[in-house]
C-alpha cells in the first residue's frame, strides 16, 4: 500500500549545481571529492500549506540537475515540506525519509515533528521531501498506468500459460518506462537522490544534515554518509536495507522473513479462535488461506479479488500488525460465511498496489533495477525462485514479478555502494528482530559497517518501522539522541534492548479495524507512520 500523502505546493528556488563534480555512477568510495566550483545556493522560499492533521507544515522546492555530473544541464524539481523549529536552541534541519523507494516524505515531516516529544521537535526545521520521480516533484514518472489493475494473472506459475502471462507484463512495464522515460531513466537511482539530499542541505544554507530515515531510507542515509560523512550531524535509520544484498538478494531474503510473519497471523488467528472460528492449529488454519487463495484463483472475489490481490491484501500484514484484525475478520468471512465482501473491503483497503501506486512503483522498479545488477537470464529467476517457493510458499512468487521488469529494463545497472564508514559521529540504529521486510540481519551488519553507531533491537517485534508508533522504550532512545547526541553502548550485537509493542486485539468488526481511528494511543501512532511508509521496502 503506498498511500498518498496530502498535495503540497510551494516556491521554487534553483540550484545551478551542487557542491560536488564527481560523476553520479561512480562508486561511492571514490565520490567524496568536492568541486573547487562550489556554486553558491539561493535561499527557499517558504509557504504555508498546512493541513488539518499538521496545520503548521510549509512547502518550497528546489531545482536541482537531473545529472549531478552535469550540473549546467538539465534541471528537475524537488518538492520540499518543512515544519520550523521553535525553540531557541536550534539544531539545524532534519531530514526524514520514508522508504520505498517511491515513497512520498511530504507529510511524514508533519509525523515526525509531532510524534517527537514536543521540546525535541521545537529545536529542529523537520525536511521531507518527495524525491526524484516521486509525488508531487517534476517529472513525477507513471511508466504505465494501471499496472496492477485487477485481476492479475495467479502469481505462482503453475503452468507455462501463467508464467508466460507474468513475463509479458513484466517486459511491457521495462519497455513502456524506457519509451516514455528514455531521457530520464539513467539519473534515477539512489546516487543521484542523496545528491540530490546534499543540494537540499546546500539551499538550506546548512553545514551540516541530521537525518532520519525508514525502510529504503536507511540505504538513502547510510549512502548519504558514505558520499559525505563530514555533513552528516546526526543520523537515524529505522528498519534497516542490508546493503551487502542490494537488490535482488534482499528480495528473497524478505519471502522467508515475510512467510514467517504470514505464520504469526496464522498463530495469532488460532489463539482468538473464539472471535474467527477458524481453528486452533496454525497449521491448519494456513492450509485453509491457500485454500481460499485457490478458490479465489478460479473465481475472484467481487471480480477483484483474485489469488495475486490476495496476496496483495495480506502483504501489509507482514510489515504491521495492526492490519491482522481486519485481515482476520475478512478471512474468517469468507471461509465461514460464504461473505466475499469484507475481503473486496480489506483489498480496497490495505492492498499493497493502490490507486496512487502507479507513480511509487514507476519509482521503486526504477531506482532498483539502475542500483545495482539482476539476472538478465529468467530461468535463473525462475531456479531461484521455485527454491525459495518450496520453504517459503506465502510472498515467493507475488515478490518475483513484483521486480521482475529489472530483468529486462532497459538502462544498464550500476554498481552498489559499499556503505563501510569510520568517519561519522555516532549513530543511532533500529531494527526489529522479526522485521519482514527488513530482516534483522540487515541491522546487525550495518552496525558493523557504520563504526561507532549503536543498534537498539526490539525483541520480538515484527513490524517494519519502529520507531514512533507507540513503543516508549525506542521512542526514549530517539529523543535522547536527538537531543544531546547520547547512543547507548553494550558489549553484545545489541548495544540496548526494548520489549516489543504488544500485539492487537480482536476488533468488534472488520470495518472498525478498516476505516475507523484505533482507540489506544499506541494504536494511532502505528497506523499512521504505517500509512506514511511505502510497502516492498
Amino acid at each position: 500500500m503506498r498511500k498518498s500523502a496530502a498535495v503540497l505546493c510551494g516556491a521554487t528556488v534553483v540550484l545551478a549545481g551542487t557542491l560536488t563534480a564527481v560523476p553520479a555512477e561512480a562508486n561511492a568510495e571514490a565520490s567524496t571529492a568536492q568541486s573547487a566550483n562550489a556554486v553558491q545556493a539561493a535561499k527557499v522560499t517558504w509557504k504555508k500549506c498546512g493541513t488539518d492533521d499538521y496545520p503548521t507544515l510549509q512547502c518550497a522546492s528546489v531545482k536541482v540537475p537531473l545529472d549531478h555530473a552535469k550540473p549546467q544541464g538539465r534541471k528537475i524539481t524537488l518538492a520540499l515540506s518543512r515544519v520550523p523549529h521553535t525553540a531557541t536552541k536550534y539544531q539545524g534541519p532534519l531530514l526524514v525519509n520514508p522508504g520505498g523507494p517511491g515513497g512520498s516524505g511530504l507529510t511524514l515531516a508533519g509525523f515526525v515533528a509531532s510524534s517527537l516529544p514536543k521540546a525535541v521537535a521545537a529545536q529542529y526545521d523537520v525536511i521531507g521531501f518527495d524525491p526524484r520521480g516521486v509525488g508531487e516533484s517534476k517529472p513525477a514518472l507513471d511508466c504505465k498506468p494501471g499496472q496492477f489493475n485487477p485481476v492479475r494473472p495467479a502469481s505462482v506459475p503453475s503452468t507455462p500459460a501463467i508464467e508466460k502471462a507474468n513475463l509479458k507484463r513484466a517486459k511491457s512495464f521495462a519497455a513502456a518506462c524506457g519509451k516514455k522515460y528514455a531521457d530520464v531513466l539513467p539519473y534515477i537511482n539512489t546516487v543521484q537522490t542523496v545528491r540530490d539530499m546534499d543540494s537540499i542541505r546546500a539551499a538550506l544554507g546548512a553545514k551540516k544534515i541530521n537525518y532520519f530515515g525508514y525502510s529504503y531510507g536507511t540505504y538513502l542515509g547510510a549512502v548519504y554518509a558514505k558520499l559525505f560523512p563530514e555533513r552528516v550531524r546526526r543520523l537515524v535509520l529505522d528498519s534497516i536495507v542490508d546493503p551487502t544484498g542490494v537488490w535482488y538478494d534482499d528480495n528473497l531474503g524478505q519471502d522467508y522473513a515475510f512467510d514467517a510473519r504470514h505464520k504469526a497471523l496464522m498463530a495469532w488467528i488460532a489463539k482468538y479462535n473464539a472471535t474467527y472460528k477458524l481453528g486452533t492449529d496454525p497449521a491448519r488454519i494456513e492450509a485453509k488461506w491457500y485454500a481460499m487463495q485457490a478458490a479465489l484463483a478460479k473465481k475472484p472475489a467481487g471480480g477483484k479479488v483474485g489469488a495475486a490481490e490476495l496476496e496483495d491484501t495480506f502483504i501489509p500484514g507482514g510489515y504491521y500488525n495492526g492490519y491482522w484484525p481486519a485481515l482476520a475478520e475478512a478471512f474468517a468471512a469468507y471461509v465461514n460465511d460464504k461473505n466475499a465482501a469484507p475481503l473486496v473491503e480489506a483489498y480496497e483497503n490495505f492492498a499493497a498496489i493502490d490507486a496512487s501506486g502507479d507513480n511509487g512503483y514507476s519509482v521503486y522498479t526504477s531506482v532498483q533495477c539502475r542500483d545495482a545488477s539482476w539476472p538478465r537470464d529468467w530461468s535463473q529467476w525462475r531456479k531461484d525462485n521455485w527454491a525459495v517457493y518450496e520453504k517459503a510458499p506465502f510472498m515467493a512468487w507475488n515478490n518475483a514479478w513484483y521486480n521482475a521488469p529489472c530483468a529486462f529494463w532497459p538502462t544498464k545497472s550500476l554498481k552498489p555502494v559499499n556503505v563501510a564508514n569510520t568517519k561519522l559521529p555516532p549513530t543511532l540504529l533500529f531494527q526489529a528482530t522479526d522485521d519482514a521486510a527488513t530482516p534483522y540481519q540487515g541491522g546487525v551488519t550495518v552496525h558493523r559497517l557504520l563504526k561507532r553507531s549503536s543498534l537498539v533491537v526490539e525483541r520480538g517485534g515484527g513490524n517494519h518501522g519502529i520507531t514512533l508508533s507507540g513503543n516508549a522504550c525506542l521512542d526514549k532512545y530517539l529523543a535522547t539522541y536527538l537531543t544531546d547526541g547520547t547512543v547507548p553502548r553494550g558489549s553484545g550485537v545489541a548495544d540496548a534492548v526494548c520489549k516489543k509493542t504488544a500485539d492487537p486485539v480482536p476488533t468488534a468488526t472488520a470495518k472498525s479495524a478498516m476505516v475507523a481511528p484505533a482507540e489506544s494511543a499506541t494504536a494511532q501512532a502505528g497506523d499512521t507512520l504505517h500509512g506514511l511508509l511505502g510497502f516492498r521496502g
